[in-house]
């Protein structure tokens, strides 16, 4: 998990420790550098970051070579990462849904993203982590546009104990989250999850539809799907989802298998909103809130 990018991280320090710290010479590696996180899904603008920190520190600081400049360039590039993964507020559902018990109200989430991120999936794990810390829910079947989507998530939703609030295929999908909502409220269910059709962002129509369903639930969180295999396609799509309709958090999939993890990095600077979870594998149970310490300890313990 994340090696390549680990590895793009270690390449420059054994680089620049073994050279004459000459201008022309922190140039080269620092081109070289960016490069590499580049290929390693890294939007550019966060590599450009990371690199103007590094080049910062090495040209404007007298390093003795008795002070280990490896250890000064470590410690530059994990408190550029630090800085970068820190920039957003963290949100903490658990506690955000006991806020809205006080209130007598439930806590409303509405997930979107593209098509194939594992975004129904994704909901059945949220609402099985929410059963294990004893916060009740209900799922809205708002997907009445894709062919077999309902049964796919009340199969899911089943296999975690969650019920489904659901309504014909082609139905208003704003109509199933009112629904959804004046359940959970009637029988005092604490979080509501909604489901959204995977869309693509060029879909006028369906994106005209997502405002719609927001603009219904009026969520606490509109939380983004992304499949971290994607690269720097999914910053790219949710900055283009954000054109359109407000996000407020992201999880990424399939992180258990990224192996470079640039993805998570560039959302979380391009966003400027956390990410709240990411999945681990393909178990109801593998899904664990997103800890800076232990991306940052995964990337630049080398």
């Amino acid at each position: 998990m994340f090696g390549k990018l680990k590895s793009g991280f270690e390449n420059f320090v054994n680089t620049i420790k073994t050279k004459e710290l000459s201008e022309k010479n922190v140039k080269q590696a620092l081109d070289d550098f960016k490069l590499a996180l580049v290929k390693n899904d890294v939007a550019y603008s966060v590599a450009q970051k990371i690199t103007d920190a590094v080049k910062e520190k090495l040209l404007g600081t007298r390093v003795d070579r008795s002070t280990k400049i490896e250890v000064m360039l470590k410690e530059t590039i994990k408190n550029t990462v630090r800085e970068i993964l820190l920039a957003s507020t963290p949100i903490d559902l658990l506690e955000k849904a006991k806020e809205k018990t006080a209130q007598d109200q439930p806590l409303i989430l509405v997930f979107l993203g593209v098509n194939g991120t594992g975004k129904t999936t994704t909901i059945a794990k949220v609402a099985n982590y929410f059963k294990k810390h004893g916060v009740s829910c209900v799922i809205g079947a708002a997907d009445t546009f894709r062919a077999g989507a309902i049964e796919q998530l009340e199969k899911h939703a089943a296999k975690v104990g969650v019920r489904v609030v659901k309504h014909e295929y082609k139905s208003d999908p704003s109509s199933v989250v009112y629904d959804t909502i004046a359940h959970a409220q009637a029988k005092h269910i604490r979080a509501v999850l909604i489901d959204t059709a995977g869309r693509q962002v060029i879909d006028k129509n369906l994106m005209k539809e997502m405002l719609k369903i927001v603009n219904v639930a009026d969520p606490d969180y509109v939380i983004y799907v992304g499949d971290a295999m994607a690269g720097n396609d999914v910053v790219s799509q949710v900055e283009q989802f954000s054109q359109h309709v407000r996000v407020d958090a992201s999880i990424l999939t399939k992180i258990d298998a990224d192996p470079s993890g640039g993805a998570a990095l560039s959302v979380s600077y391009i966003t400027k909103k956390p990410i709240i979870f990411v999945g681990t594998g393909q178990g109801y149970d593998d899904l664990q809130p997103f800890n800076a310490d232990w991306f940052l300890k995964k990337i630049t313990e080398f």
